[in-house]
């Protein structure tokens, strides 16, 4: 099974892919989608929708899992990332995709143990758990997080 897991962000959108076997977990491939700095609100949506398509085109994933919203101070940046997370929902469902959610707090504990973990905690699971060389970045390491935690949750693989 092969899992897009996606971090959305107002500046940044993290995604990363991981396969599920019965081998365990192996890395597909991550990064970061960055609409062009100082863009329009639409802009950026249609940037993040347009990147999110033709990912999911090239990579096929089975599922797809996103990071839910977490509580802030800063109303408007929660609208912002209210509407990334729509454009990302809807680039996941148009597709034939089935979309999981995830709370921030579910996906530390699923990957670090503790749902109040710091980024950098998160990173090095990650690296550790998909046996990497480098660490990913904070956002693309907190994708592969959500595909980490989506396979932990999803029950047993069926692919050899």
């Amino acid at each position: 099974m092969k899992i897009l897991g996606v971090d959305p962000g107002s500046r940044v959108t993290g995604y990363g892919i991981i396969e599920k076997s019965l081998k365990g977990l192996a890395l597909v491939g991550y990064g970061e989608i960055k609409p062009p700095k100082n863009a329009s609100l639409t802009t950026a949506l249609a940037s993040v929708y347009e990147a999110l398509l033709r990912l999911i085109a090239e990579v096929k994933p089975d599922a797809m899992a996103v990071e839910d919203i977490f509580y802030g101070k800063n109303v408007q940046s929660l609208i912002k990332l209210g509407h990334i997370r729509g454009v990302t929902l809807l680039a996941g469902a148009q597709q034939g995709i089935t979309v999981h959610e995830y709370a921030p707090l579910e996906i530390k504990k699923a990957v670090v143990g503790y749902g109040r973990a710091e980024k950098s905690q998160v990173q090095a699971m990650v690296k550790a758990i998909l046996q990497l060389r480098e660490t990913p970045t904070a956002d693309a390491a907190d994708a592969l997080a959500v595909a980490i935690c989506h396979a932990h949750c999803s029950g047993p693989s069926v692919s050899p």
